[in-house]
């Protein structure tokens, strides 16, 4: 999603093209400084490019990042996935879920409390993910 929103701020659509061919093909993404030299883009600067523009994409960026870990885990009979993350990746998820779903309540849900709103929270990201695509395929910017 940062990707898509750093996208629609570049104007020049031949630059446009460039990321996300680099996207495509594995690449990282650079941008020229203004002394004609290359540098990496960074997630960092992504984001908070991001989180300028839209006020609630870091919220995402942390869920995404600490929803990723529950993949590692795979006998959820066993062992509470959500519980085995670390502290501060269960606050980013459970901060994102309340602020922006409704919940869970409480402040030590279980996976089981938390399945209960990822639909919705998929959906959500989902939808502004593609308005974004959208918008990048009819070649306008950052609204």
């Amino acid at each position: 999603m940062v990707r898509a929103i750093w996208l629609l701020v570049v104007q020049d659509k031949g630059e446009r093209e460039r990321l996300i061919h680099a996207t495509l093909t594995g690449q990282k993404w650079t941008t020229t400084t203004g002394n004609g030299k290359t540098r990496k883009v960074t997630d960092r600067e992504m984001v908070e490019l991001a989180q300028h523009l839209q006020g609630w994409t870091l919220s995402v960026y942390k869920f995404g990042c600490a929803f990723i870990h529950l993949s590692d885990f795979h006998n959820h009979a066993v062992q509470d996935p959500f519980k085995t993350l670390p502290r501060t990746e269960r606050e980013d998820i459970l901060r994102h879920m309340q602020n922006y779903h409704g919940g869970p309540l409480g402040d030590d849900p279980d996976m089981d409390d938390i399945a209960q709103f990822l639909p919705q929270v998929f959906d959500k990201i989902a939808g502004n993910l593609e308005c974004y695509v959208k918008s990048l395929e009819d070649g306008k910017g950052i609204e």
